[in-house]
């Protein structure tokens, strides 16, 4: 699967990943999955580590890659590839022996986090107390850096702070609203190239958008959520008429284990994504790139709708006093009301778009988690000895 795509999943599915209580590792391919509200000291990887819940502590040793998500992050076990972290507050606190990418509200590396390779750090706060042995990228509202860098330094920060221990090998290049005062023992003068970071950027780039594309008035966005909302009534009707018994199979395949169907939903949508550039590589595959593209669209689609069915129903289920099953028109009327309320909650800034995702995640993991029931291959059954 492509490795970059991979800390943007498991990010956008971190909330309903936590819902998974008690989910027990699963090894594929010598890849270890881990999901739970806590993933406390996970256990050694023999090759790479996915891991997400609200805390998340690597505690042993990782053999190659690790990608991890939580609202709160901290690794004690050594990498021995790249490391790729996301959450609220990353703490990364045993070496790394190739790259390490981090994205959160507060990000620091410890005394004994040393990276082999490059350092790709943003957040709210980042605090670089480790050597890095390569190049460091740090974006934040506050940056500061407390160890040696061998390679060059690039820095976007409103401010910067350079405590003691600090020293850049290569060249700084760092933009701020203003000039900062860096020490001749961190970096020599002759090293160092400020370009300023103006906000009026922002506001012409702004400007340009609403001249060149205009926003649609709010009759118009009305008009097309009314088209789009009808268009997932009818498609929602048609497959609850035509494949009941299907979607019944994925919406109870989703609630009974719903951690490792999300992973089941980032595996799925990251073996189509990587259909892209297997196809361009192999130039013959090139023609079939439009229906890779189409296929990526559906599956998102349907994948989307199930999860929102799925919850729609467990919510329903929670409020009936019987063991009835529901009419389909009552079922539909639950899909639309969840996708209408999932529509709202995309107005949640960060928070909205990741719900929506997981959702989708939640139903394309359903769909890929049948589909390699269908696939498997079932032991033969023994037959019965012969009498005499």
């Amino acid at each position: 699967m492509p490795r970059h795509l991979v800390p943007g999943l498991l990010l956008a599915s971190l909330l309903a990943l936590a819902s998974a209580a008690g989910a027990e590792p699963l090894t594929a391919g010598r890849d270890m999955f881990l999901a739970g509200p806590d993933a406390a000291g996970t256990p050694s990887a023999p090759r790479d580590l996915f891991a997400a819940g609200f805390n998340v502590s690597l505690g042993n040793a990782v053999a190659e890659d690790a990608h991890i998500a939580g609202f709160s992050v901290a690794s004690s076990g050594r990498v021995a590839g790249d490391l790729y972290a996301a959450g609220g507050s990353i703490r990364i606190g045993a070496p790394v022996g190739g790259d390490l990418s981090a994205l959160g509200f507060s990000v620091e590396t410890g005394q004994g986090a040393e990276v082999s390779g490059n350092a790709r750090l943003s957040g709210g706060t980042v605090r670089v107390a480790a050597p890095v042995r390569g190049a460091l990228m740090a974006s934040g509202g506050e940056v500061a850096l407390a160890a040696p860098v061998d390679g060059d330094v690039w820095i976007a920060a409103e401010r910067m702070r350079f405590d003691e221990g600090a020293t850049i090998g290569g060249t700084l290049t760092y933009a701020a609203p203003e000039r900062f005062d860096i020490p001749e023992t961190v970096i020599p003068a002759d090293r160092v190239r400020y370009e300023p970071l103006e906000h009026e950027v922002m506001r012409d780039a702004a400007d340009h958008w609403d001249r060149d594309w205009p926003m649609p008035g709010p009759l118009s966005v009305a008009f097309g959520a009314l088209v789009v909302l009808a268009f997932l009534a009818l498609l929602g009707a048609l497959l609850l008429t035509l494949a009941p018994r299907q979607v019944e199979a994925a919406r109870l395949r989703a609630m009974a284990r719903p951690g490792m169907t999300l992973l089941f939903g980032v595996i799925g949508l990251s073996a189509l994504f990587g259909l892209v550039p297997v196809a361009i590589m192999a130039v013959i595959g090139i023609p079939f790139l439009p229906f890779i593209l189409l296929g990526l669209v559906v599956v998102w689609t349907l994948g989307y709708l199930l999860g929102a069915y799925a919850l729609a129903v467990r919510v329903l289920d929670a409020f009936r006093e019987d063991d009835r099953e529901h009419g389909p028109w009552l079922r539909l009327g639950a899909m639309m009301l969840g996708i209408a309320l999932l529509a709202l909650v995309n107005f949640v800034p960060v928070l909205g778009w990741m719900a929506n995702f997981a959702v989708a995640l939640l139903g394309i993991g359903a769909m890929t988690s049948l589909l390699t029931d269908r696939l498997s291959p079932r032991p033969a059954r023994a037959e019965p000895p012969r009498a005499g």
